[in-house]
């Protein structure tokens, strides 16, 4: 997929010009988002991606679109079960409803720029060395196995403060308590930072970490940096308002770590074949490739909308049958 330089340029300036029309229209005067609200934006992302990978479609045809989507719905996918973990980032810093669409504004804004540089160390190292995919493969692989015994041991999860917070708290002195949307604020002539800005860091930093396992994921997907990209970008900008809409809902989704560590292992599956087919390392096989199957973008697909579908539904006749199934925390919004 050859993407001249302009159109790198464009797609970044027409992000930023949603995220500001957002900014704006939303955050002009500080409000707790209703349902209503959040969905009409939910849908209006969701519509942004879709005409956006029917241009990929119309310009480059169907294999590359498919893999978007794929990489879309994967990302999206991934970052619903982080949403919860900004629920509970949210309820322990006791942020303010009116102010909780803007500190997600601002995270994930930091997010998105934390990720780009990711995807491009990302695809420098594939260019370079095909084999990375035996490590981003049993990567994803161990990742899934992990993330399916969490869940079922059912651990009480927690927000533990990250190095990235625990050196802003080091190198700046933090107010007590919230002083409105304000991130920094002086006080007898001294610069301290707000909760609001601690919220944020976290926020932020946070999703680096699911970028650890969602960026090898949609490489395992496409190998276009331009489609990793725009699909982390869109994924990312639709959360926000997500996070409204699903509200309680997603203390339903119980089984969502099981469905996205069936996702994560079968693309880890997916890199290693391959790595095995197109393998150029000489302790395997004389560095000759293997004769291997490989798995095409329509069943990666058709497995990633499968496994989401049965996941959600089976989650919520769990709930509907046994309602003290359901995932436990404090929301304060």
């Amino acid at each position: 997929m050859n993407v001249p330089a302009w159109m790198w340029i464009a797609t970044i300036v027409g992000l930023l010009v949603l995220l500001a029309v957002d900014l704006v229209i939303v955050d002009r005067k500080p409000h707790e988002v209703t349902i209503g609200e959040a969905a009409r934006w939910v849908i209006f992302y969701i519509a942004m991606a879709v005409l956006f990978g029917l241009g990929i479609w119309y310009f480059s045809g169907g294999v590359y679109a498919g893999e978007f989507f794929a990489g879309y719905i994967t990302e999206y996918s991934l970052s619903v079960d982080n949403l919860f973990i900004f629920l509970i980032i949210m309820t322990t810093f006791k942020v303010p409803a009116i102010h909780q669409h803007k500190v997600l504004l601002i995270g994930i804004l930091l997010a998105l720029i934390m990720r780009g540089i990711f995807i491009a160390a990302g695809a420098a190292l594939i260019s370079q060395f095909s084999w990375v995919f035996y490590i981003f493969g049993a990567f994803l692989i161990y990742t899934g196995w992990k993330l399916a015994r969490e869940n079922h041991e059912e651990e009480e999860e927690e927000f533990k403060e990250n190095l990235m917070l625990r050196m802003v708290r080091k190198v700046f002195p933090v107010t007590p308590d919230y002083h409105g949307s304000k991130s920094f604020i002086k006080i007898d002539g001294k610069r301290f930072v707000t909760p609001m800005f601690i919220v944020m860091v976290a926020i932020g930093s946070t999703d680096l970490l699911f970028a650890l396992d969602s960026i090898p994921a949609i490489f395992g997907l496409t190998k276009e940096p331009f489609l990793v990209f725009t699909a982390n970008a869109f994924a990312l900008m639709g959360l926000r308002q997500l996070y409204f809409l699903l509200g309680g809902l997603l203390s339903k989704l119980v089984y969502l770590s099981i469905g996205l560590s069936v996702i994560l292992g079968f693309i880890g599956v997916k890199l290693i074949l391959e790595a095995l087919h197109t393998n150029s390392l000489s302790f395997l096989n004389g560095g000759e490739p293997f004769h291997v199957p490989t798995i095409g973008i329509e069943v990666s697909l058709s497995v990633i909308i499968g496994v989401l579908a049965i996941t959600t539904i089976a989650s919520l006749l769990k709930v509907r049958r046994d309602p003290e199934a359901q995932k436990h925390v404090g929301a304060n919004h």
